[in-house]
């Protein structure tokens, strides 16, 4: 920690350059994994001056030992070798034409999404990747564009998940809370409890979605436009052509038998495994697509050739997602070098009391969250500040918890490079830009709401 405040007490404003150059090229580029780099390059030479390119190595090969990182893409190539599966033998098209039963509208196809999507809360990467295959198709046959079905689903992901603690979110923070001292031990999970009253971000995120779906928030911006070009007949936004291509990949077997309790009953697993694995996504996706495999060999509905064949091909599926979460990641791992979060609350410090303290920490943190694309790997550095300006100022810690975790959704949600953002945008069919920016005016309106009311409760 000496050494990190060191760099920012020497490199002062230029902390923020990467970052900010990050930003202003995605949106100019449109294509977020090069500005990725560039930012991240620019890091490199502030920290070691003209030794950037043996150091941009070093880096890289450092982030990809890091375990979080190492998570991220064996889930994500798991999932997607578990959705090729499911393509593949048909239970996919099945599944969608069950929904299509019952959803017989553009706003009841739209709410079904909604719904699934928070029945899928154990997980935000669960809910990014498999609702996006699920209905895509569907949302076609009622002209929505693929952005206002990125924007349904990512407002259930990650909102969602942080809502109901009994996910892979409410045990991460709950230890968080722990190690930082703001929960004693084995009390962080009831401690992050008493916070979910007051997590604004994500209650107001998951209850715009049904607002906007039925008019009651009125589209405008790029997502009016993206709505406009499907109600028009072109679903699929122009310049994410190769994100469709890569979610057909794979395609269903000629004449196979459907079975629609294929994609159920793993579902359903995959979330009873979750809970069984202490809320670990990662053995039990593992689990998931082990039986689901076996299910498809001794049924024989593909033979062991197609079946791992498939696994393989849903895998590659997923590796430009995957890319631009490396490039998020080398970021990251160059702004914690250069003390970017600690920077930030060094410098909002002396504005911080008891009834500032949490409209502060969700405006500066969900500012950093937003910026870097790190929704879990800021709160790491920021939980131990966060706890000591809160001891510090005799806060609510309810409400301090409420204010950290809603800037953590904040980030997930909004950012343009944030892992779920790039999932929901894959599985959807669209860029992670053409996503996030459609989605950004909605994400700042519920933004705006929360830090009126956080200003409010303070």
């Amino acid at each position: 920690m000496e050494a990190v405040d060191a760099v920012v007490a020497h490199q002062g404003l230029i902390t923020l350059l990467p970052t900010v150059l990050v930003l202003v090229l995605a949106v100019t580029l449109r294509r977020p994994i090069e500005a990725l780099l560039l930012g991240a390059i620019v890091g490199i030479i502030i920290l070691n001056g003209s030794d950037f390119v043996t150091v941009t190595a070093a880096t890289t090969m450092r982030v990809l030992q890091d375990d979080d990182l190492v998570w991220v893409i064996l889930v994500c190539g798991a999932m997607g070798s578990l959705i090729g599966l499911f393509i593949r033998t048909g239970s996919l098209a099945s599944f969608t034409e069950l929904l299509a039963k019952r959803a017989q509208s553009k706003s009841s196809t739209l709410l079904a999404t909604w719904f699934l999507g928070i029945a899928l809360f154990v997980d935000d990467y669960l809910n990014s990747i498999t609702l996006g295959a699920a209905m895509r198709k569907l949302a076609d046959k009622y002209k929505i564009s693929r952005e206002m079905l990125a924007y349904v689903i990512d407002s259930t992901a990650a909102p969602v998940s942080v809502l109901i603690p009994l996910s892979t979110w409410g045990f991460f923070f709950s230890k968080q809370l722990e190690d930082a001292g703001l929960a004693a031990d084995g009390e962080g999970w009831m401690t992050y409890v008493s916070g979910i009253p007051y997590m604004l971000y994500p209650w107001i995120a998951v209850i715009m979605v049904p607002l906007v779906i039925y008019g009651k928030i009125p589209l405008f911006g790029p997502m009016k436009k993206a709505e406009l070009r499907a109600a028009s007949g072109q679903c699929i936004p122009p310049g994410a052509e190769h994100v469709e291509a890569a979610n057909e990949f794979v395609v269903e077997k000629p004449d196979i038998k459907r079975y629609t309790s294929l994609f159920v009953v793993p579902m359903i697993a995959l979330v009873g495994f979750t809970v069984w694995y202490d809320m670990d996504f990662l053995p039990a996706i593992y689990m998931t697509l082990a039986l689901t495999i076996i299910i498809i060999i001794a049924t024989r509905l593909l033979d062991h050739h197609d079946t791992l064949h498939t696994a393989v091909e849903g895998f590659k599926s997923m590796l430009e997602a995957l890319a631009i979460i490396f490039a998020a990641y080398v970021l990251k791992d160059i702004n914690d070098q250069l003390g970017f979060t600690t920077y930030i609350l060094e410098a909002t410090r002396p504005f911080m009391s008891a009834n500032t303290l949490p409209f502060i920490i969700f405006a500066v943190m969900g500012v950093i969250a937003f910026a870097t694309g790190s929704s879990w790997g800021m709160f790491v550095i920021a939980m131990p500040v966060i706890a000591e300006l809160t001891a510090a100022t005799d806060s609510n810690i309810a409400l301090v918890v409420g204010a950290a975790l809603s800037a953590s959704t904040f980030g997930s949600h909004a950012c343009l490079y944030a892992d779920a953002t790039v999932l929901t945008a894959q599985s959807s069919g669209c860029t992670a830009l053409q996503h996030a920016l459609t989605q950004l005016p909605y994400a700042l309106i519920a933004a705006t709401i929360s830090l009126i009311g956080f200003a409010l409760l303070a």
